[in-house]
């Protein structure tokens, strides 16, 4: 074996440029395919970081046809203490940021969990320094002035203090004492967000003004538990639903219709999950077809080499050599080659991995995945590297155990032509081109989606806005003097020079978080929420709000001060609302309905639709009420100004600080705020262009490889040809008419195989769709470039044939 190995080495350093060649392919493939594997591994595969995750399930409530995993305080604690299939129910919720003082005055922003008092128990956490918070402690709302900080936070504002332990801090100004510090690996129940530390849920009012605590019908939380041995994911539903059942009849006017299911918990249920899901395993398909690609490349590579060493195998096996070690040989060169591409390409995504385990797609929240190579990626890798080895070292076998040893020494070559329609080379090709056309395909379609999601209107002209973003909570405003702070804000935005509009909002349509609340007919008395008429999206924003985000005022009017406190309740509403409530939008003005129960608002103004959670959602209702009448600690000053946004976003600065130099502030331009809205269509499309790239790379040195293999093993041929008078295009059709034809075939196939794998984009990105005359152009200006840039120099070479001189040499 050793004796192979160093002939294998030897034919291989003989020819240093195949042997790059072939090895930087497989990297590239090899490397693709671990980095992909990786983020499957982290978001899909690999279970959450607690005790026993096989057994851990998420409650999703049913609306229909769809799921959401949210659920309320009030019917948690009914499940958590009636079901009979569950060890023990937990709850908890992704908080936005609030203020921590440590003590210097100076408050940080930090994003928490609220969780059940029975959350690091019921999973099996155990605490790296001091306690953690437990049920026994719970007795009503603000009852547990405890919190946890997370490994990371205890090490960043604390220095690994073991003294932190018993310290109390403030919360948005309210003490809370911090009684333990989770271990270094655990990063709460959501792969995707790493809390800074854990607060009881029941504390909530004091940290959030969140008051709503016992009102069953406020679904802002989530709901996991290990399943008790021996009980199945279909007994624990039945069970659950019974228990639903049961709720819709004693609360039918929040329950009604109440309805659960399972599923696995870390990305959010099926929310994140199932386009997740799809979307990686599709990715994880076209990065093996790279790698089936990159083999055939080198499968047709290694044919060609073995026919151009077809001789010198001859006369071995002429001499007595048998033909099992001449295969042994061969697949020993491919393995070796295969091992160098796998070492270099796991080389490369190591680093790759890396990076992305510390990015943070955006800065302000802890949204982060670790994806480091672990030893299910190297295992991966190898098992690639040691398949491609023997794919593309047996490709030659069938050749060489066709060819007949005498005939090759005595003709000194093998034929290229031959009667056969299509050869091994040639099918190996086609298979290259037809899946450069499927990644292509692919990655235009998402390309095309973006652009496109760029352009469009999202009921907003976020272009030429700054934001400037606050938690009056947090800075210490009661509910009395937030909104005489919000006005004072508005008032000193719009007295910067150069600002033509400013207006306030609770939050912003496609940022993260939201609410949504059913709405009922006027004539409604009976609240339950089958007899709702909508679900709608719900705002609270000032009167000059809509010019200041441009939204279009399509009739009636906007909100004015005279709109507050004390006044009727008034509402803006959007298209969709007045469609579903009021039929159109002329009969909405003036109409009425009810919301939250039985509280009761006139519409007096209809406004465009908009995208208010994703880019990809169909239209839906939205409401929007006076600031005035609905107040709220979360503020964002939306500031449209003709002005460089870094003069605003410093006069914006110094403004707010005129006004409370302790006010924690966040300024940056909308166009940034919606990074998060973006980013699953952004990573889409980054992720399928470099699969795209990749391919066309490969389609490139595979038609480039197949045509100068073809037109040196002919120059004879084409010499006798221009000798005979032939034109240039006959000598082009007889070099390249082959590999053309493949091109042709290849393309033809590879984009009706795109078009048909590419419908799971359009849940990702926005209005990304196959079936676009610029796609489909696309796709085939792409392969007809790809065709002639391969094909250019094999082609140069064939219309320099000098037919003396090449009758000459023979």
């Amino acid at each position: 074996m050793n004796a192979e190995i160093r002939l294998a080495l030897r034919q291989l350093r003989k020819a240093p440029g195949f042997a790059l060649t072939a090895v930087l392919t497989l990297a590239l493939a090899i490397g693709a395919n671990a980095i992909v594997f990786s983020v499957l591994d982290a978001l899909i595969l690999r279970p959450l970081n607690v005790p026993h995750p096989e057994t851990l399930f998420m409650l999703e409530r049913a609306y229909g046809s769809d799921t959401t995993p949210s659920e309320s305080y009030p019917d948690y604690r009914d499940l958590r203490d009636r079901n009979r299939s569950f060890d023990s129910l937990v709850l908890y919720n992704i908080m936005g940021g609030v203020g921590l003082d440590t003590g210097n005055g100076n408050p940080s922003v930090v994003w928490p969990y609220t969780v059940s008092g029975n959350y690091f128990d019921a999973l099996g956490i155990q605490p790296y320094l001091g306690r953690f918070i437990h049920a026994s402690e719970e007795h009503g709302p603000n009852s547990v002035p405890e919190i946890v900080l997370s490994y990371a936070l205890w090490h960043s504002s604390f220095n690994g203090d073991p003294a932190a332990v018993g310290r109390t801090v403030q919360i948005n100004k309210h003490p809370f004492t911090i009684v333990g510090v989770a271990p270094r690996d655990f990063r709460g129940t959501e792969l995707f967000f790493a809390p800074d530390l854990w607060a009881p849920i029941v504390d909530s009012p004091q940290i959030t003004d969140w008051f709503s605590l016992e009102e069953r019908g406020n679904h802002s939380s989530w709901a996991i538990g290990h399943l008790k041995p021996g009980v199945t994911p279909g007994a624990a539903t039945s069970d659950l639903n019974t228990i639903a059942n049961s709720l819709a009849k004693t609360y039918p006017k929040s329950d009604d219709g109440l309805k659960f299911s399972l599923s696995r918990p870390g990305l959010a249920g099926n929310t994140l999950g199932r386009p997740t899901r799809a979307f990686m395993f599709g990715l994880m398909l076209l990065a093996g077809l790279i790698l089936l690609a990159a083999c055939a490349n080198l499968g047709s590579l290694f044919a060609a080499r073995a026919a151009d060493r077809s001789r010198e195998i001859a006369v071995r096996m002429a001499l007595g050599s048998r033909r099992q070690l001449i295969f042994r040989q061969l697949i020993t060169e491919g393995v070796l080659v295969s091992l160098a591409g796998g070492i270099c390409g796991m080389a490369g995504a190591a680093v790759i991995l890396r990076a992305l385990s510390t990015w943070r797609p955006i800065p302000n929240i802890p949204i982060n995945v670790p994806v480091n190579a672990d030893v299910n990626t190297y295992a991966l890798a190898f098992l690639l590297a040691v398949f491609s080895g023997l794919f593309f070292g047996l490709v030659p076998v069938r050749q060489i155990l066709r060819s007949d040893p005498w005939q090759i020494i005595r003709t000194g070559s093998t034929s290229v032509g031959g009667s056969r329609r299509f050869t091994l080379r040639d099918v190996l090709l086609g298979l290259q081109i037809a899946i450069c056309a499927v990644l292509v395909t692919a990655s235009l379609v998402a390309v095309r989606g973006l652009a496109r999601s760029l352009q469009s209107n999202y009921g907003i002209q976020p272009k030429n806005v700054m934001l400037a973003q606050t938690d009056l909570k947090m800075a210490g405003y009661d509910a009395d003097k937030r909104v005489q702070m919000q006005k004072r804000m508005l008032d000193a935005a719009a007295a910067i020079p150069g600002v033509t509009a400013v207006g306030y909002a609770d939050r912003l349509p496609l940022s993260i978080g939201g609410g949504d609340s059913d709405v009922y007919a006027d004539t409604t008395t009976d609240f339950r929420p089958t007899n709702a008429v909508a679900d709608a999206q719900n705002f609270s924003v000032s009167p000059d709000y809509f010019r200041a985000a441009g939204t279009a005022l399509l009739v009636g009017r906007a909100f004015t001060m005279h709109d507050e406190d004390k006044a009727p309740t008034v509402a803006v509403v959007n298209r969709e609302f007045a469609r579903k409530v009021f039929g159109s939008v002329d009969k909405a003005v003036g109409g009425h309905f009810k919301f939250w129960g039985d509280k009761r608002a006139e519409v007096v103004g209809v406004v465009e639709d908009g995208k208010y959670q994703t880019l990809t959602e169909d239209p839906k209702p939205a409401m929007f009420f006076s600031f005035l009448q609905h107040s709220a600690s979360d503020t964002w000053l939306v500031v449209r100004s003709e002005r460089d946004p870094q003069e605003i976003a410093a006069a914006l600065q110094r403004s707010m600080r005129s006004l409370d130099p302790a006010l924690p502030l966040e300024i940056r331009t909308w166009n940034s705020e919606l990074d998060s809205a973006l980013f699953a269509a952004r990573v889409a499309t980054v992720s399928l262009g470099v699969l795209g790239l990749l391919g066309a790379m490969l389609a490139i040195t595979g038609i480039f490889g197949m045509a100068a293999y073809t037109v040196s093993k002919r120059l004879r041929e084409l010499g006798i040809r221009i000798a005979l008078g032939a034109g240039q295009h006959e000598l082009l059709g007889a070099a390249l008419g082959r590999t053309f034809r493949l091109l042709a075939i290849g393309s033809i196939a590879g984009l009706i195989l795109g078009v048909l794998a590419t419908g799971v984009l359009s849940s990702i990105v926005y209005q990304a769709t196959p079936k676009d005359p610029v796609i489909l152009g696309g796709v085939i200006l792409t392969m007809l470039c790809v065709g002639l840039v391969a094909a250019l120099v094999p082609a140069r070479r064939a219309l320099a044939v000098d037919p003396m001189i090449l009758l000459r040499e023979e």
